[in-house]
């Protein structure tokens, strides 16, 4: 089913209910609640400012080509990013909502050391019209920036139900804050498809089909749509903790794929120690990286657990996964030794 794989162990103190700082055993318990995880690390919001200022565009859909596009002319009077040089590098990107995932994100190009930018680039999507009648247009403006953290600096959203189609020039329209659909995820950082099992200890039969303990199998299949931070491309690779385990025993990681905005992994992690009991207290963290030889650059994650924001009765940052994620998990932990397959946006909070 994989064309790599890994296992890693370590047992589950189940009856500890408060950290030991200073103890180095690997039961889960026993980690410090202060391990910083990866995504907390790099949840920050990188510098956005007040939106201002205008965009010119205009939609249109051709009928013949069943394609719906979006005409992106120019942007006046943005806000400065970088006030020390007076420099905002703007580009403009497009959802379809609420069904980002699928459609994926479009995106102009990036224009150098303007507030006035000017495009004249048509963004284009393949979709009948009945379905994207029922579709929100989201387009937004941001600030490239070289590593990655990208700054916010306005957005449109339109509904395309009720748009004039007969309307075909194009109109100036002022910028808005981040919406309530933007600041759930409009910012796209990609998908992650991948399955899960939990195989209970005693489910298989006799030894050695039946694993001395619980194990929670993890297959990464695939990432779509990631930041492409450079021309070439990305070179990403998937890491992978249980929390709140942060330690070497924990950690684990993918090979990296080369200048693929879609990488296929195609790798499976077995953790073994788990006992049912400790499926509500544990979180899979999955996190992609582009690869550098100097350093890493975070790209996006998700977290895998009940989001209860509690593990071993200790309060705990990690433990928020989303409503995806949570149901995800709910529906591994229902369904012992299946394979439970999902699509999750990969996100930054």
């Amino acid at each position: 089913e994989s064309d790599t794989a890994s296992e890693i162990s370590f047992q589950f103190n189940r009856h500890k209910k408060s950290p030991s700082i200073g103890s180095h055993s690997s039961d889960m318990a026993s980690v410090s609640s202060v391990s910083g995880s990866v995504l907390s690390v790099y949840s920050g919001d990188f510098g956005s400012v007040d939106a201002q200022g205008t965009v010119e565009f205009a939609l249109d859909y051709d009928e013949k080509n069943r394609e719906f596009q979006v005409h992106v002319s120019q942007c006046k009077d943005l806000a400065v990013v970088d006030e020390k040089k007076g420099r905002s590098d703007p580009y403009v990107k497009t959802y379809l909502l609420p069904d980002k995932a699928r459609m994926g994100k479009r995106k102009t190009s990036v224009k150098k050391r303007t507030v006035n930018p000017i495009y004249n680039e048509v963004l284009r999507y393949k979709i009948e019209k009945m379905v994207l009648l029922i579709q929100k247009l989201n387009l937004s403006v941001w600030h490239n920036d070289p590593l990655g953290r990208n700054s916010f600096l306005g957005e449109i959203e339109i509904d395309l139900a009720s748009w004039d189609w007969s309307n075909r020039k194009l109109n100036w329209y002022p910028l808005k804050p981040r919406s309530l659909s933007a600041v759930n995820g409009a910012d796209h950082r990609g998908v992650m498809s991948l399955s899960i099992k939990y195989v209970p200890p005693g489910s298989l039969g006799e030894w050695p089909k039946n694993p001395p303990s619980g194990e929670v199998h993890i297959w990464v299949k695939d990432v779509k749509d990631l930041l492409q931070l450079r021309p070439s491309g990305v070179d990403s690779f998937v890491k992978c903790y249980v929390l709140p385990d942060t330690s070497k025993k924990s950690y684990q990681k993918t090979r990296v794929i080369k200048r693929d905005t879609n990488p296929v992994f195609n790798h499976t992690i077995v953790y073994d120690g788990f006992h049912t009991e400790d499926l509500k207290d544990a979180c899979v963290e999955l996190t992609v990286w582009d690869h550098e030889k100097l350093t890493n650059h975070f790209l996006g994650g998700i977290r895998l657990g009940l989001g209860t924001g509690l593990s071993y009765g200790i309060s705990v940052d990690w433990m928020d996964s989303t409503q995806e994620e949570v149901a995800f998990w709910q529906e591994m932990m229902l369904a012992a030794n299946e394979w439970i397959e999902g699509l999750l946006p990969l996100r930054s909070l």
